[in-house]
């Protein structure tokens, strides 16, 4: 029996399921790199709040040093038959430079305001330089929906 594969999503469904991803999902893959290239990869929750997600984690840990010195990461959904893969620049705030707006959206989404906890820990904010989205093999045409920051479709 020959299973069928449903059509291709047109990239304007792809984005809008990626950002109703982005508003439903608690948590995201976090891939950062040292200087010497070492790898990290850690599920962080996370908040999109004005176009960014908002990532919060110690500044003492591989991944919250990673964000802050290498203001790279690549961001992903854990489901590998429905692909979201996020490529951004991260910004550091302390908890007393985070914007109250993020923070607070933060806090009602996962129900922690890190604000109040050690004083090791930072905000992140990633600003997406390129989004990618696939479901299977047949969506992989067509799956850049945003480069370098702006979105494709």
């Amino acid at each position: 029996m020959k299973i069928t594969e449903p059509s291709p999503r047109i990239p304007a469904q792809r984005k809008a399921d990626v950002l109703d991803r982005l508003e439903r999902e608690m948590d995201i893959w976090v891939a950062t790199a040292d200087a010497d290239g070492v790898p990290c990869l850690v599920p962080l929750w996370f908040v999109w709040h004005e176009e960014a997600v908002w990532l919060c984690t110690r500044l003492t840990n591989p991944t919250g040093r990673n964000l802050r010195d290498g203001r790279r990461t690549r961001l992903a959904f854990g489901d590998t038959r429905d692909v979201v893969l996020l490529d951004g620049d991260a910004e550091t705030f302390t908890l007393q430079e985070v914007p109250t707006p993020a923070a607070e959206a933060f806090r009602v989404k996962t129900g922690w305001d890190p604000r109040k906890a050690h004083a090791s820990y930072a905000f992140f904010r990633v600003r997406p330089r390129a989004v990618q989205a696939w479901c299977e093999v047949h969506e992989l045409p067509r799956r850049h929906l945003m480069r370098e920051g702006v979105w494709a479709v």
